[in-house]
Formats: C-alpha cells, structure tokens, sequence
C-alpha cells in the first residue's frame, strides 16, 4: 500500500488507509460509548454532513470517525484499493 491513498467517506471527506484498524456499524453499545469517549477526549470527527451516522472507522491514532455510509460499502471500497495497490 502507498502511503499516499485515502478512502473515500463521503462527501468530499476520506481518511489515510495506512492508519484505518477497524470499519464498524455505528448501532451498538459498545460503539456507541466508544463515540462518547472519543468526544471527551476530542478525538471524534463527524464526516456525516448532518446525516444518520452508518459506520465508524477507528484509526491507530485513537480518532473515531464517523460517516453515513454503510460499513459493507467502505470496506467494498477499501478491498478495491488494496486491490489496485
């Protein structure tokens, strides 16, 4: 993988593939704890532009990003990149 290749999460927005550990649905608990932590701790970014939040995306930094679209989707994407590296 190059160390130059983003994911895109939608609108406009994406994150830096080297650094994404984990691609979830946004709807549990547990994640939805983990969102209020990352909140507190200034660690939450909201790439959703006012949408429903589908998936969380969890980077080795500790940020949590959320975006609207489905986690199937953004892995969908995520394999086609690894593919084309």
């Amino acid at each position: 993988m190059s160390s130059g290749t983003f994911l895109n999460i939608g609108f406009d927005n994406a994150v830096a593939i080297d650094h994404v550990v984990a691609i979830v649905a946004a709807d549990s608990a547990p994640i939805k704890r983990l969102r209020e932590v990352a909140s507190r701790q200034h660690k939450l970014i909201d790439a959703t532009n006012g949408r429903k939040t589908r998936s969380v995306i969890m980077t080795q930094s500790d940020h949590v990003v959320l975006s609207s679209l489905q986690p199937e989707t953004l892995g969908q994407r995520l394999q086609e990149l690894k593919k084309s590296d």
